[in-house]
């Protein structure tokens, strides 16, 4: 147990860092966020490379899942900033240590610089070659993820991205609770391999997801291969990626992150720990 804070400690860890995160310089924490954005995206680029010419779906999402979570131990180590994980500022909301409004303002240049960063990563994978494994194969998979995200039903949308946000943000607490470099990187590592192992979704994940899909359809070559081996692409538009998938997917990560970071805090936060 001495390699371990306890469930408390860990609360008023992150009541204090998550005060900090509202106060850091804006460009720091845009450039940070950058940086956590790409990070992610390379786990999605990683994932799909490895799993495009896998057909037994257990085994491409087994794959996938024991290589993504290694996207959010990047981000963990390098004190990058992502959106998904800081919902659990609302610990440090809860406990009087940083205001509402610094949470917001954390939470809209942190999602802008995810952005940024995911998705210059999916348009150097689209427009750099990166997809030209297997002949194209990999923008063909590529392109038929991100239709079928834009295709998904908002309502499973919402729900799945809860689902999913209760691991991350149980990904970045367990990760932390730890004083090891070991241990930090298997408490990040296990929650998120368990979401994207069960397909559930990640806004940011997703803004490299879609985005490669919807630049490697400007690719002709790309766009003429999926066409030959027919695969539907109606659904892939901008407009469905940020109306059918970006949007009710990050309401959902939001109340996900924000349910944990609530539950967390009410359980072993400062009130409780005085009580």
């Amino acid at each position: 147990m001495m390699n371990l804070f306890t469930p408390q400690e860990c609360a008023a860890n992150y009541a204090a860092a998550g005060r900090a995160k509202t106060r850091m310089p804006l460009m720091k924490m845009f450039l940070l966020a950058v940086l956590a954005g790409f990070l992610i995206a390379m786990g999605g680029a990683v994932t799909n490379t490895a799993a495009h010419s896998i057909a037994n779906v257990g085994a491409a999402r087994i794959v996938c899942g024991l290589l993504f979570p290694f996207g959010l131990a990047m981000v963990v180590l390098t004190g990058a900033e992502l959106f998904t994980g800081n919902t659990l500022i609302t610990i440090s909301v809860l406990d009087g240590q940083a205001a509402l409004t610094g949470m917001l303002k954390n939470w809209c240049v942190v999602y802008l610089g995810n952005a940024m960063g995911a998705m210059m990563a999916a348009a150097g994978c689209a427009f750099g070659g990166q997809l030209n494994y297997s002949g194209g194969e990999l923008a063909v998979f590529t392109m038929k993820l991100a239709a079928g995200k834009c295709a998904m039903p908002v309502g499973n949308a919402v729900i799945l991205g809860i689902l999913c946000n209760v691991l991350v943000t149980a990904g970045v607490l367990l990760s932390l609770s730890a004083k090891d470099l070991t241990g930090r990187v298997v408490g990040a590592y296990l929650p998120v391999a368990f979401f994207v192992i069960c397909g559930f979704e990640h806004c940011v994940a997703n803004l490299f997801y879609i985005p490669a899909g919807l630049f490697a359809r400007m690719v002709p070559a790309y766009a003429l291969l999926a066409a030959e081996r027919g695969v539907d692409l109606t659904a892939l538009t901008w407009g469905n990626f940020l109306l059918r998938n970006l949007l009710p997917v990050t309401v959902g990560n939001i109340l996900g992150g924000v349910g944990m970071g609530s539950l967390v805090w009410y359980c072993h936060g400062r009130k409780q720990t005085a009580e």
